[in-house]
């Protein structure tokens, strides 16, 4: 019983590791050589678990994906509108992001590791479904189709990674993505401009005209 527990320590102080080394310095930049000194444990160990640099950087995707959707699952239990929803879905994944080096490290091993699952994909059909919602309820203007409106919120969640991966290392007074996003919500949901006259003719117009151009 003591050896097992010892060993399911080292798995998660390996995965961790490997999530900050990932994170730091990317999938090609990262070996196991330095994980296993980041962890404080022999490079016998490391293989002992995980027998390949592919199996670790697999392990720490599927615990930033696990991390995501119990998030996920608790937001999901609570009371409020669709639209709602989605922003505060949009809020506590910049909070993972920021907080969670498995969350951060899953995006990034995502994209440099082609062939993997997205990040996005465990939490982009729950902000479709529940824009879906928001439009039949009303809550969307007619012309904010659910699709734009996801691809909007896809643009969101990359740009506070952005932010998050600019900002690291500096002063952590600077503001928080959280904060920050929040504030981008705001102009989000009341528009920047003044007059329907500042919106390009070819955002203006419905769809059907367009297509008959």
């Amino acid at each position: 019983m003591v050896k097992q527990e010892r060993a399911v320590r080292t798995r998660q102080a390996l995965v961790r590791a490997a999530a900050e080394e990932f994170d730091r310095y990317g999938y090609d930049g990262t070996s196991l050589a330095a994980i296993s000194k980041v962890a404080g444990v022999s490079i016998g160990a490391v293989t002992f678990h995980f027998p390949t640099k592919v199996h670790l950087a697999d392990a720490v995707q599927l615990e930033g994906r696990a991390v995501t959707l119990a998030a996920l699952e608790r937001l999901a239990a609570e009371q409020m509108t669709p639209l709602r929803m989605v922003i505060d879905l949009t809020l506590e994944l910049t909070r993972l992001m920021e907080q969670e080096p498995t969350v951060r490290c899953a995006i990034r091993l995502s994209r440099e590791r082609p062939g993997t699952e997205a990040w996005s994909d465990a939490w982009l059909p729950m902000v479709r479904g529940l824009l879906d919602r928001a439009y039949e309820n009303g809550q969307l203007r007619t012309d904010a189709l659910p699709a734009d409106v996801t691809m909007l919120v896809e643009h969101l969640t990359s740009g506070a990674e952005a932010y998050l991966r600019r900002r690291m290392g500096s002063d952590p007074a600077l503001e928080s993505a959280v904060a920050q996003l929040k504030r981008v919500w705001r102009l989000a949901l009341v528009g920047v401009s003044a007059e329907t006259s500042g919106v390009p003719r070819q955002v203006n117009r419905p769809a059907r005209e367009e297509t008959m151009e």
